[in-house]
């Protein structure tokens, strides 16, 4: 198994984006995309202790519904990120957001 975790900025605000949910899925061998976990960021904009087997995966953040509970009009309804796991170490995928911009990288 590996290490997963996030963190999530909201550049406009200039804080952590707190209770954003996201959903992990891997691909399985028939192609499919399957749920490994999902959660929302704690105070910190961070989801942490995840874990997942090496291969194709995809992180979804419900981008729509955060900032719509909170009055905001934006762009992209959700951020997918695809990445490729390996068989060992860390992976982390922080996301900066705002309404109409995000940017992703690979963390440490």
């Amino acid at each position: 198994m590996t290490g997963l975790s996030s963190h999530v900025l909201d550049a406009a605000a200039g804080r952590p984006a707190e209770g954003l949910r996201l959903t992990l899925f891997r691909r399985e061998g028939d192609g499919a995309f399957a749920v490994v976990r999902s959660g929302r960021t704690d105070a910190g904009g961070r989801v942490a202790g995840w874990q997942t087997l090496p291969g194709a995966h995809r992180l979804v953040f419900d981008t729509g519904a955060w900032f719509e509970a909170r009055g905001v009009e934006a762009f992209y309804p959700e951020v997918a990120v695809a990445f490729t796991v390996g068989h060992d170490g860390h992976y982390h995928v922080p996301l900066l957001l705002s309404p109409f911009a995000y940017s992703t990288y690979r963390g440490s």
